[in-house]
């Protein structure tokens, strides 16, 4: 399930499962490892993002948030935290957008662009 307390009977409320062979695991593992390469030596991800990098989580994320909170507290500022959820954050996902990114920010151009193009047609 996406979430609780969504409709049981609508197929929307899951998630996919992914058929992949262990062949096309492995390559995604790889492309990913060298788009996170990519991405740190050019330093195409923000600073502070949490996901998708090695020795960042969710604790480290909080960490830094109530850092900044209570520095704000101790220099006499204003603080106010906002919270999103963002469970289903990849559902909203355009991928024309995001093969747009990967072509300008990082390089990916060529068979390596019409190889994500392929992976995300006719999916939904």
């Amino acid at each position: 399930m996406k979430k609780p307390g969504l409709d049981l009977a609508d197929a929307g409320s899951y998630r996919t499962i992914s058929n992949l062979s262990l062949l096309s695991k492995l390559l995604e593992r790889l492309v990913v490892r060298q788009l996170l390469v990519i991405s740190s030596s050019a330093d195409l991800l923000p600073p502070l993002q949490s996901g998708f990098r090695p020795g960042h989580s969710t604790e480290t994320a909080v960490l830094r948030v109530l850092s900044d909170i209570l520095l704000s507290v101790d220099l006499g500022d204003f603080a106010a935290l906002v919270l999103s959820d963002l469970s289903a954050a990849f559902d909203t996902v355009d991928y024309d957008i995001s093969l747009k990114r990967l072509e300008t920010s990082f390089g990916v151009t060529g068979t390596a662009l019409n190889w994500f193009q392929t992976y995300h047609s006719g999916r939904t």
